[in-house]
């Protein structure tokens, strides 16, 4: 094998292989990031122009989790009693940069019909983690508006084999938390907006634009092209540039 590879010609041959294969790795992989920017941008567009639509009615809101991606992000009205007794505190939520607490409380659609509402932001009280704010829920019919979306992202929990209870914790499962509650909650929550929400009630509702990380992928096709461009530019250095001036010298 060593007398093989002692021959010029065969490595450079070698050489020349593994450069191609290295280029047309790293070519393809930046042009499959570029392929996942454009459809980034169109999943962009597609939310941009849902939350420009009409509000979704309480006769046209999607039954199954699947319908209800297509109408992610879009405006909704719902009018129904919050459930009292129900609020539940997501912990480790952030705001604007600030550390607190998601407060999520049922919103009761008919008898057994119910749908979880993010209701908005509260800080953490920095002396004792275990205290719960003050959050006002009113009783009678009320009018939520807001935007339907996915329950909020599941964070590491550090006893996942525990059972969630109690008015803190750190995940909330929908069908989970259905079977706790008694009614049948919808496959996708709300968030509520300022609109229509009670005046001073302690919430912020700041929610960040819905974003499809276009820009990362990018960078990403950046670096696989410069590594592609990188691979070429040692093989002419040291195959063909470097070679030539050992020889005139």
């Amino acid at each position: 094998m060593a007398g093989w590879l002692a021959d010029p010609r065969r490595r450079a041959v070698i050489v020349l292989v593994a450069t191609l294969v290295g280029m047309g790795a790293t070519a393809r992989l930046g042009v499959w990031q570029l392929n996942r920017a454009a459809q980034k941008e169109a999943l962009q567009t597609a939310l941009d122009t849902r939350g420009t639509l009409p509000p979704l009615r309480m006769d046209s809101l999607p039954p199954s989790e699947t319908l209800a991606q297509a109408e992610h992000h879009r405006p909704v009205v719902l009018r129904g009693e919050w459930k009292q007794g129900a609020t539940v505190f997501l912990d480790n939520r952030q705001m604007n940069g600030r550390p607190g607490f998601f407060v999520m409380t049922p919103l009761l659609l008919s008898p057994g019909d119910a749908v979880l509402v993010q209701r908005g932001w509260v800080p953490r009280d920095v002396q004792d983690r275990t205290r719960v704010p003050a959050v006002p829920t009113p009783s009678g019919l009320v009018e939520v508006t807001g935007r339907l979306a996915p329950p909020p992202a599941r964070l590491y929990d550090f006893a996942p084999g525990a059972a969630a209870s109690g008015p803190i914790r750190q995940n909330l499962v929908l069908a989970e938390h259905s079977r706790e509650l008694g009614v049948t909650l919808r496959p996708w929550t709300v968030l509520q907006s300022d609109e229509a929400a009670p005046v001073r009630d302690g919430l912020s509702r700041q929610w960040p634009r819905p974003a499809a990380d276009v820009h990362k992928h990018y960078g990403y096709a950046f670096q696989w092209f410069g590594l592609c461009a990188l691979i070429a530019g040692l093989y002419v250095w040291f195959q063909v540039l470097r070679p030539r001036f050992q020889r005139r010298r």
